[in-house]
């Protein structure tokens, strides 16, 4: 009889899997080497990827949190060092590392992050932009430093010594450590909204990579560019360059040097203005000697001295004038008398008499002539007004009464046509040719009608 076996699910092999990997003390913590594969970047996210050299290749995943401390951005077939700890994903049964942390593998990861967004911005222009010139004789100069190192003291130092009339602001600021370059930005933003500053200090002492690392962070960089107060960045020693160096309107090597750079030496300033002042008074005493010396000479000319000379030439050209015009009128006179005279003998020519006498007898004939046919039309119309008047007075009520005719009327003015209008006893009027009778009805006789 076969023995009996006890099998197990798949799950309950990925979960002894698992357990064995994650209680081996080896691998806790795990330093591996490799080249980055299958690499592509996810914003405010996990990264996922994997590590291969030659012969194998293992799955990492880089949570977000870790990630964000990553001083570079990882790239495809880039050779990393990487530490962390192996696991085992049950979803899928994989083995896998989670890195905790990472940087390039022969380059520090500094080193690495700063020739990335050096090239980054350089590739948007940031380096090669235009620079906003530096106030010659700024009021105001901003200086985002720390409080408590030299920085401050040897620009206040400087600035004391060669201007002392301009006023020097502290923004107090972190210039190292995780925070500094959230504080460094909130300065210069700071130092914008208020707007009354002529020069803006940014600025620290030396320091490792690592300690200058706030002034290579890309939101530093854009708020100095996109600063409207020209910027004078002061990072380091000479041989430190950081992005807000390239970035900045100015570099000054130490903060003396940007100290020297943001003021001139009142001293001297005064010592030019005085020189100005006497080569502004030579050349105005200039100009006066010069300007006396042309009234002289103009004072010792003809024309101050016998002033009726200025009208000699005048006087020549009045007389041409004159000449000028008395001539131009003969001639204009001369040739209007030829022109009377053409005139003249055009009109003898046509011989108008004769025609002015024909045209009065054609009047005369054409006078008449109206005359008679307006007496024409008279007799007409009045032959016809004759005529229209004869027949109004054949159709006159009149004169049909004036023949034996007459009408009645009642005491209204009616006319009474027919038997039936006439009432026994009523009163009415009788309308003959020259009188109106009055009289009463006694009897109604209709009349009788032939059938």
């Amino acid at each position: 009889m076969a023995e009996q076996k006890d099998y197990l699910t798949v799950t309950t092999l990925t979960k002894y899997l698992k357990a064995k990997f994650e209680r081996d003390p080896y691998l806790e913590r795990v330093y591996l080497t490799g080249e980055i594969s299958n690499f592509r970047l996810r914003p405010n996210a996990h990264q996922y990827f994997s590590l291969k050299d030659d012969h194998a290749k293992i799955n990492a995943i880089m949570f977000r949190s870790a990630f964000n401390k990553v001083k570079f951005t990882p790239e495809e077939g880039m050779k990393v060092l990487v530490v962390g700890r192996i696991s085992l994903y049950e979803a899928t049964g994989n083995y896998q590392i989670y890195v905790e942390r990472m940087e390039p593998d022969g380059v520090g990861a500094f080193y690495q992050a700063y020739e990335q967004l050096k090239k980054k911005l350089a590739q948007e222009g940031l380096f090669n932009a235009p620079k906003q010139p530096l106030v010659r004789f700024p009021k105001r100069i901003a200086v985002v430093t720390s409080p408590s190192g030299a920085v401050i003291r040897d620009i206040i130092t400087t600035t004391r010594r060669r201007f002392p009339i301009a006023q020097l602001v502290l923004f107090p600021t972190l210039v190292q450590g995780n925070e500094a370059a959230a504080d460094i930005v909130a300065k210069i933003e700071q130092v914008n909204q208020l707007s009354n500053f002529d020069t803006l200090i940014v600025g620290r002492g030396g320091g490792s990579i690592e300690d200058l690392w706030p002034f290579n962070e890309e939101n530093v960089a854009r708020a100095i560019f996109a600063s409207q107060v020209p910027v004078i960045s002061s990072v380091g020693h000479e041989t430190d360059t950081t992005i807000a160096d390239l970035v900045a309107d100015v570099r000054a090597a130490t903060p003396t040097a940007a100290a020297e750079l943001a003021v001139p030496v009142l001293s001297d300033e005064v010592v030019k203005l005085q020189q100005q002042q006497v080569r502004l008074l030579q050349a105005m005493q200039n100009r006066i000697n010069l300007a006396k010396k042309q009234v002289e000479r103009l004072h010792q000319s003809y024309v101050f001295r016998q002033p009726q000379r200025l009208y000699d030439g005048y006087l020549q050209n009045v007389d041409q004038l004159k000449r000028r015009l008395q001539i131009s009128f003969k001639q204009v006179v001369q040739n209007k008398q030829q022109q009377v005279m053409l005139a003249e003998s055009h009109l003898q020519q046509h011989q108008l008499q004769p025609r002015v006498q024909q045209g009065q007898r054609d009047v005369a004939r054409l006078q008449q002539q109206l005359t008679t046919a307006m007496q024409r039309y008279l007799n007409q119309r009045q032959q016809l007004v004759q005529q229209q008047i004869q027949s109004l007075d054949y159709l006159s009520p009149l004169k049909i009464m004036g023949r034996g005719y007459s009408y009645v009327t009642d005491e209204h003015d009616n006319v009474l046509k027919q038997a039936t209008d006439f009432k026994p006893a009523a009163e009415v009027a009788l309308h003959v040719t020259d009188a109106v009778i009055t009289t009463k009805v006694i009897a109604v006789t209709p009349q009788k009608q032939d059938k």
